[in-house]
């Protein structure tokens, strides 16, 4: 594998996770947000993010996490093309950075993890410590966010 894949980094319940930045329209700081009576959980409200209206998402929910952070949290605003033309925010523990991972650096076999993961990961990415060669500070667990959104939409369809 050559060449590089840029992510953001952020956390959820205590683990990281990553996604491509090509997703992501901009990060914001957690804003109120309406509630819509009798939506399905992981849907929190709708917001009014510079005069669009953003349906705002609990990740937390989606992927079955449980919700252990009582601080200040981040929106992920994705791009409308990763969300079926939808404004689209989903709510983060916190948005650590921006960063370049070399693919050789990326494990994209997800057997043996079990069928539902594989519907939302890419892959596992290996940050490595600075300065020491081969050693792997922590991992990444790399969403596949359109996949996972894909599935969204065809549940919110079906209801």
């Amino acid at each position: 594998m050559d060449g590089y894949i840029e992510i953001v980094e952020f956390e959820l319940g205590g683990e990281h996770y990553a996604l491509d930045i090509q997703l992501v329209r901009e990060i914001v700081e957690m804003k109120p947000i309406t509630e819509i009576p009798r939506t399905p959980p992981y849907i929190k409200g709708i917001m009014n993010l510079r005069g669009e209206i953003t349906t705002i998402l609990s990740l937390n929910h989606l992927l079955s996490i449980e919700d252990q952070n009582d601080g200040e949290r981040k929106i992920i605003v994705l791009v409308p093309d990763a969300s079926q033309g939808s404004n689209v925010g989903m709510i983060v523990d916190d948005v650590h950075s921006v960063m370049h991972v070399p693919q050789s650096d990326i494990d994209l076999s997800c057997e043996g993890y079990g069928d539902r993961v594989a519907d939302y990961l890419r892959g596992i990415i290996k940050i490595r410590k600075e300065g020491y060669e081969g050693e792997t500070e922590r991992l990444l667990l790399w969403l596949d966010m359109k996949r996972l959104l894909e599935s969204f939409f065809a549940d919110a369809q079906r209801s």
